[in-house]
């Protein structure tokens, strides 16, 4: 009987441990979508207030921090990249301020494949494909985006930014509801 007992016992006790077990997983999982959604949120406000040219607005977003890093490619072939918040503020708040003007050379952004990796509960590094139209919204570039994200206070700040933007090949707008997926790229082979 006493053999019974133990046996009961242990099994209800693994049955409360599979329980809790699934329930602090279920947890994890929903936190893990909030943060997706806040990260979400910081990426598409820089992107906004960017092209709204609200510098306040846009560098709320980032990590002022000296390892905070962007690089891009340009149409011409070369790239630019600034390296710590000085350099950023300071290339960036300039070029806002020159060009006060809202941008709407890119008036529809549209992000696809976002993918996230968590590093603990303070940093994440998302990489996706971007579709950026033109002014007349007829065709889209696409871009390779890289962010890592690090909570600042609370709050998701951008800490780098790398884009990699397709300049010869452009997608006509017609194609950009067929894109569910990118596949197969390397290197300029097998392109949309």
């Amino acid at each position: 009987m006493k053999v019974i007992s133990l046996v009961l016992i242990g099994t209800l006790f693994c049955l409360a441990c599979s329980k809790d077990a699934k329930e602090d997983e279920a947890a994890q999982a929903a936190n893990f979508e909030n943060e997706k959604k806040a990260i979400n949120a910081t990426i598409e406000k820089e992107t906004q207030s960017f092209f709204a040219r609200d510098y306040e607005a846009w560098k709320s977003n980032y990590a002022q921090t000296d390892y905070a890093f962007q690089a891009w490619s340009n149409d011409d072939g070369t790239f630019d990249s600034n390296v710590g918040w000085a350099d950023i503020n300071k290339q960036i708040g300039r070029y806002i301020t020159e060009n006060p003007e809202p941008l709407s050379s890119h008036p529809k952004v549209e992000r696809k494949n976002m993918r996230y990796k968590f590093y603990g509960d303070n940093v994440a590094y998302l990489t996706w494909d971007q579709f950026n139209s033109d002014k007349p919204e007829k065709n889209f570039h696409h871009s390779k985006e890289v962010r890592l994200m690090e909570k600042i206070d609370g709050q998701w700040k951008i800490v780098c930014v790398s884009a990699f933007w397709d300049y010869k090949n452009l997608i006509p707008a017609s194609r950009l509801p067929m894109i569910q997926k990118i596949a197969n790229e390397s290197r300029g082979k097998n392109k949309i």
